[in-house]
């Protein structure tokens, strides 16, 4: 295993969203003991502390079908400016959530780093809708379709620069909820995605194989993980947003974990959507953490 640097940046943002709570999310992953849990597995771990988010007292969308954008574009912008300060400065990385509208600072922080950047969305949700599909308005259902250029330009255009990421290099995990347009944009930009039908047919180990394969089939040179905790089943994370029963276990998920930390491929990671106002006695950020420390190398042996 080697030995990293890591930089903790929480983003305490509930703003993508309708449910208010997730901006505690960073507060709880590391009242879980999250940066305990990686210096006992022998990393260096730096908290960079939070990114300072504007708080609204009511959804704006007075300009625009998307809630909070102006708040959302500033909170992303601030937290691309920071990842990319870590990146450059040699750390990894390791962004708390928030709500998953906070992938669009992370990404785009991160991929002017790398010539062919890769990324594995461990998610319920595809996130591929944009301002013209979404039947909400939400941001955090946005953030993959933003990251691949599509959807609104100021959110696109964070860092100057689209897309943050090509289709062709995106592997989204655990899918069971697609909207109809994100349905349309999966089959027409051939976005390789392993539903829990496949999850259940194969098997968790087969899956994540496959993907660390057709992942360096692209020659990727980084590999982002992008995890919204509810991607396992409610039964494990019941603080989450927007629950879908029928999940990946928490077993599998530990399997997921390790077996990318085997491959080496993990260069940057993000994870999503706890919401402590929705949980049991932390239960969620609990899991978070369990799974932070197998994604960074913790054995039982």
């Amino acid at each position: 295993m080697n030995k990293l640097d890591i930089a903790i940046i929480g983003v305490p943002m509930d703003l993508g969203q309708a449910r208010r709570g997730v901006d505690m999310g960073p507060s709880a992953i590391r009242y879980a003991g999250v940066v305990e849990r990686l210096e006992a597995i022998g990393h260096e771990v730096t908290d960079e502390g939070d990114i300072q988010v504007r708080v609204t007292k009511s959804s704006d969308m007075t300009q625009t079908n998307l809630k909070n954008l102006n708040e959302v574009r500033i909170g992303n912008t601030k937290l691309a400016d920071k990842v990319h300060e870590v990146v450059t400065n040699g750390k990894f990385p390791l962004v708390l959530g928030g709500d998953h509208s906070i992938a669009i600072g992370t990404l785009a922080g991160i991929s002017d780093r790398y010539k062919n950047l890769g990324v594995i969305w461990y998610d319920a949700h595809a996130d591929l809708n944009t301002d013209e599909t979404s039947p909400s308005g939400n941001i955090h259902g946005m953030p993959l379709a933003v990251s691949l250029g599509l959807g609104h330009d100021e959110l696109v255009n964070i860092r100057g620069f689209a897309p943050k990421v090509k289709p062709e290099n995106i592997v989204i995990i655990g899918a069971r909820s697609i909207d109809p347009g994100e349905r349309e944009l999966i089959k027409e930009r051939g976005i390789k995605v392993y539903t829990m039908h496949e999850i259940d047919r194969l098997g968790m180990t087969a899956v994540v194989e496959d993907a660390i394969s057709y992942l360096k089939s692209r020659e990727v040179d980084g590999v982002h993980l992008s995890l919204d905790l509810d991607g396992l089943d409610p039964l494990y994370t019941p603080g989450v947003g927007t629950p879908v029963p029928g999940g990946i276990t928490y077993r599998e998920s530990h399997l997921a974990m390790e077996m990318l930390e085997e491959s080496g491929l993990i260069t940057s990671a993000e994870f999503v959507e706890v919401n402590p106002i929705l949980d049991e006695r932390n239960k969620t950020a609990d899991v978070a953490v369990a799974l932070m420390g197998s994604l960074f190398g913790e054995r039982l042996l």
